[in-house]
């Protein structure tokens, strides 16, 4: 069984581990367009330039910060997002995966 103690003194390696995490997620690549799945989902850094003729599902207003999937701070120009795994996204951007935040 686990002491208290054991796990007051456990808690500095999950702060550091999460730490770390986010240290990945903010030196991550950002997303080119030209990326085989980026264009498959229609992607752009500029949600103003969505194809409209072959993406109707997008309308004014949407952009990636404003996607349940991005995962960004409120503010940063890019966040990682959870369809492009690894890679951050235009805050400004959008795609198809578009699924409007709660």
């Amino acid at each position: 069984m686990t002491s208290r103690r054991t796990f007051i003194l456990g808690i500095p390696t999950l702060y550091a581990a999460a730490a770390c995490e986010r240290s990945l997620a903010a030196d991550a690549a950002k997303l080119d367009p030209k990326d085989p799945q980026a264009m498959a989902l229609g992607y752009v850094v500029d949600a103003t330039k969505a194809d409209r003729a072959k993406y109707p599902s997008y309308a004014a207003g949407q952009d990636c910060a404003k996607c349940a999937l991005y995962q960004g701070k409120p503010g940063d120009a890019f966040g990682p997002c959870a369809i492009f795994a690894g890679r951050q996204v235009a805050a400004a951007g959008w795609c198809s995966a578009f699924a409007k935040k709660p």
